[in-house]
């Protein structure tokens, strides 16, 4: 009788890192959802993406094509440094390791829908009277419809309550 080999492989799938996009503008609401999205990227061990979406201000006429006008320079410049802004009040000088952000010229709705597919997660910004009773901004709304990862929608309110104190050892 002839034995049949059998050859075992094993297959090792290491897990896709997700990483977290967080959504800012120049808000209170922005750099607390920045600073909550980068200690819960540190957490998870994954990335953390920095979006900062702006659009040019219109100039032409209301019927003109939408994107018809390209920005200039000085709104360019105007953006990055609303977006290094942010990234300092919730950093400092340096960002953690594993930070990037983007400055994407369009609506900040699309360009964030866009990068949540894949994502981990998407944080966003929201001051408190946002969402206590009244309906919450466009973007944050065209997110919840939209979002291809879970939403996490930070207020204000919750970087202006006073720190858990560390536990006392008792001896």
């Amino acid at each position: 009788m002839r034995r049949a080999r059998v050859f075992l492989e094993a297959v090792v799938v290491e897990p896709v890192q997700q990483r977290i996009i967080v959504g800012v503008n120049r808000s209170k609401a922005s750099v607390a959802a920045l600073q909550w999205a980068a200690g819960e990227a540190r957490l998870r061990h994954t990335t953390l993406h920095v979006v900062h979406a702006w659009e040019p201000p219109p100039r032409r006429a209301s019927y003109a094509l939408v994107g018809a006008r390209s920005a200039t320079g000085q709104e360019r410049l105007q953006a990055g440094g609303d977006l290094a802004a942010v990234m300092r009040a919730a950093f400092g000088r340096d960002a953690p390791a594993g930070v990037t952000a983007e400055l994407v010229e369009g609506v900040a709705e699309r360009a964030l829908v866009a990068r949540s597919r894949g994502a981990a997660l998407l944080v966003l910004g929201a001051s408190g009277t946002d969402l206590a009773g009244r309906p919450a901004g466009p973007v944050i709304r065209a997110c919840m419809r939209s979002t291809q990862c879970p939403l996490v929608i930070i207020t204000t309110a919750v970087s202006e309550r006073a720190p858990v104190p560390e536990p006392v050892p008792v001896s």
